[in-house]
């Protein structure tokens, strides 16, 4: 079945280029061209994927993004102009999978959409008989059925990468990542120095589930190497 996509992109010809190579990837797109367009198809019917650029008219990338991300944890990956690592933190910050700044390649762009429809079905499955167990450490269970970590008598939820960070530590619960490894192993791409993404996600997580994030007891970074679970 193939897979639906949303482009919002407001430059006519970036999006054509983008559509028609998504197009011959045999993806299903609908282009929207302001936020408020937008929201308005992914209200009418959820796709698998969000492109989406952060300068949009009437209603903001970031705004739109919020929107979503209160109602689905479908991916969306970020494709702007803004590339510094405040726009960056703060897309990512709002729930954002990724972030590709331009110009990028098309080659690049479709890889990307490919790995992270492919991450988000597997995290998905179909029926209870494919559901994992339960994940544990300390105090703290992940709920493999509901992308939720369970700390005590409180429940938080998580985005799609927070849910598959914190699940590749908990399943090598003595093991150090370097940010490199993390990257690789949670986006399946090439690293290229993008630590931002690590380090938001990172900070991200650690807010949700730790007491005080800047005393972390679940997450330690382990100083010129990366991070750890727990002691």
């Amino acid at each position: 079945m193939k897979k639906s996509i949303l482009l919002v992109e407001d430059n006519i010809e970036i999006s054509q280029l983008i559509a028609d190579t998504l197009v011959n990837e045999s993806f299903i797109v609908t282009a929207a061209f302001d936020g408020e367009e937008a929201l308005a198809f992914f209200n009418k019917k959820e796709p698998d994927l969000i492109l989406l650029d952060l300068m949009l008219p009437k209603l903001s990338g970031t705004e739109l993004l919020k929107k979503v991300r209160e109602k689905s944890k479908i991916p969306i990956l970020i494709i702007s102009a803004k590339g510094s690592d405040l726009d960056k933190a703060l897309g990512l910050g709002f729930g954002a999978d990724d972030y590709i700044s331009k110009p990028f390649s098309m080659i690049e762009l479709t890889a990307r959409v490919h790995a992270a429809i492919r991450r988000s079905t597997e995290y998905l499955p179909q029926d209870s008989s494919s559901y994992q167990n339960n994940l544990h450490y300390k105090d703290i269970t992940l709920d493999m059925h509901s992308f939720t970590a369970n700390i005590g008598d409180k429940t938080v939820q998580l985005t799609s990468k927070e849910f598959q960070i914190f699940k590749l530590f908990l399943t090598n619960q003595s093991r150090v990542f370097t940010k490199e490894q993390i990257y690789h192993l949670i986006w399946e791409d090439d690293y290229f120095g993008n630590e931002n993404v690590i380090n938001v996600h990172i900070r991200r997580l650690r807010e949700k589930i730790e007491v005080d994030p800047s005393n972390p007891q679940y997450i330690k970074t382990i100083w010129g190497i990366g991070y750890k679970l727990g002691d």
